[in-house]
């Protein structure tokens, strides 16, 4: 009975993209490769102006049945947030699953997580490791950099809220890959979307603080898909903007927290553990000439 529910299971596969003609292809075919065949793809474009959006305009008018194109309202640029909001507002499956347009899943991805959430009735989402995909370049040198990106958390486990958010405000947890997620539909109408004043650089992070705050999640050992490494990814950009200086404000982070805070303040939270983290994360940003002089003290106690 479970196996004729689980094949029965309508998957909404959202793919958001912007100028990512050069990898978007072989991201929808690693869904049409996937084992369990009921699913929609909705292919979300965010005002991209080179050739993916004729790929993706090909591929739903190729595969009507199962592909759908969607872009914004006069093809505007709106960032990741509102596009995964689009995607997920047109979905008609029961659960949501997301990829980027740059990464792929492995052909056992869906199957194997819907198998996860049907036998655990209580969790709402579920997530596993990623692999760190260097090699898709084909160079010799890439062949052998191919990683596990791990979260930190004890796999195969069932987490209850909001344990995950005070490690993820402490850091001694890392946010998923959003490509590594299955989510219940419902659990949208619960929490909301992802937030859409972050365009990019922690909308992510955003939208699993909302998740650990109010829902159950399973997290396994596994890995079922690719994120690939290359120079133009939303990381890569950060950092060579010198986003994540040690000693300087993160613009990113810091509205992140500050919108926790908000966000905290506005759902009457009064977990004292998931304040407390926040409290210690905001630190560096209300004291930073005391967290440089603590860092460098560090510095020396260890070379010492």
């Amino acid at each position: 009975m479970t196996e004729q529910i689980h094949k029965k299971s309508l998957v909404s596969a959202i793919i958001i993209f912007l100028n990512a003609e050069k990898f978007i292809q072989e991201a929808i075919e690693s869904v049409f490769a996937q084992t369990h065949e009921n699913w929609e793809l909705l292919l979300v474009d965010d005002g991209s102006s080179d050739g993916s959006t004729a790929i993706a305009l090909r591929y739903a008018q190729k595969y009507p049945e199962k592909v759908r194109y969607l872009e914004h309202e006069h093809h505007q640029n709106r960032g990741m947030s509102a596009t995964r909001n689009l995607g997920i507002h047109n979905a008609k499956g029961e659960y949501i699953a997301l990829l980027d347009a740059d990464d792929v899943w492995l052909p056992q991805k869906l199957e194997k997580q819907l198998a996860i959430l049907e036998s655990h009735p209580q969790a709402t989402v579920v997530f596993g490791q990623t692999q760190l995909w260097y090699s898709w370049t084909g160079n010799p040198q890439d062949s052998n950099r191919d990683s596990i990106r791990k979260l930190k958390i004890p796999g195969d486990g069932l987490f209850y809220p909001p344990k995950l958010l005070a490690l993820l405000l402490l850091r001694k947890v890392n946010t998923p890959a959003t490509c590594s997620v299955l989510i219940r539909r419902q659990l949208f109408a619960e929490i909301g979307g992802f937030e859409e004043v972050f365009r990019g650089m922690y909308e992510d992070q955003a939208f699993f603080a909302k998740i650990y705050l109010q829902a159950p999640v399973f997290v396994e050992n596994n890995y079922w898909d690719k994120y690939r490494q290359h120079p133009d990814s939303a990381c890569n950009v950060a950092q060579k903007t010198k986003e994540y200086h040690p000693f300087k404000a993160h613009p990113a982070q810091l509205t992140f927290l500050n919108w926790m805070s908000e966000y905290l303040s506005k759902k009457e939270v009064k977990d004292t553990e998931v304040w407390q983290a926040l409290q210690i994360a905001l630190w560096p940003y209300r004291h930073p000439f005391l967290y440089f002089w603590k860092y460098q003290l560090q510095r020396i106690k260890y070379r010492l």
